[in-house]
């Protein structure tokens, strides 16, 4: 790998490593919004949000869904740890939109149920638009 022209993606969840492979570029959800990332990225630590993982490869591209968790980017390697993470391929649009309905009729009655509320309903409609790709 030629420092400043690759990066090496770590896509892990507490079960697995899902990916250890260099990437040209990628683009992920923090809690605040987009990120996207090339070679020669300053360092970083975020939080990050649930939404699309796209990744460019020499090969293609490839999507995932992630869900939480945080970010970490050093020189040229950039390590997402994250609570769960499914190929885009293997999100079912029928459960998100499942979940999504589910969310929908929550009825939060203190702050901490409204946010739990937010939460929810944001994961749903991220899988619910990455479903079926």
């Amino acid at each position: 790998m030629i420092a400043g022209t690759e990066l090496r993606l770590v896509l892990v969840t507490p079960e697995k490593t899902l990916l250890d492979q260099p990437v040209k570029t990628l683009r992920f959800p923090l809690f605040d919004g987009q990120i996207g990332v090339l070679p020669g990225r300053a360092p970083l630590v975020g939080r990050l949000g649930s939404g699309a993982l796209r990744v460019e490869t020499t090969s293609g591209s490839e999507t995932f869904y992630i869900e939480g968790g945080f970010a970490q980017i050093k020189g040229s390697v950039v390590t997402l740890l994250t609570n769960r993470a499914l190929p885009a391929g293997k999100v079912d649009p029928a459960k998100a939109d499942e979940e999504l309905q589910a969310a929908l009729a929550l009825v939060p009655t203190d702050e901490a149920g409204f946010a739990a509320k937010d939460e929810a309903v944001n994961r749903a409609r991220a899988m619910k638009n990455l479903g079926g790709r």
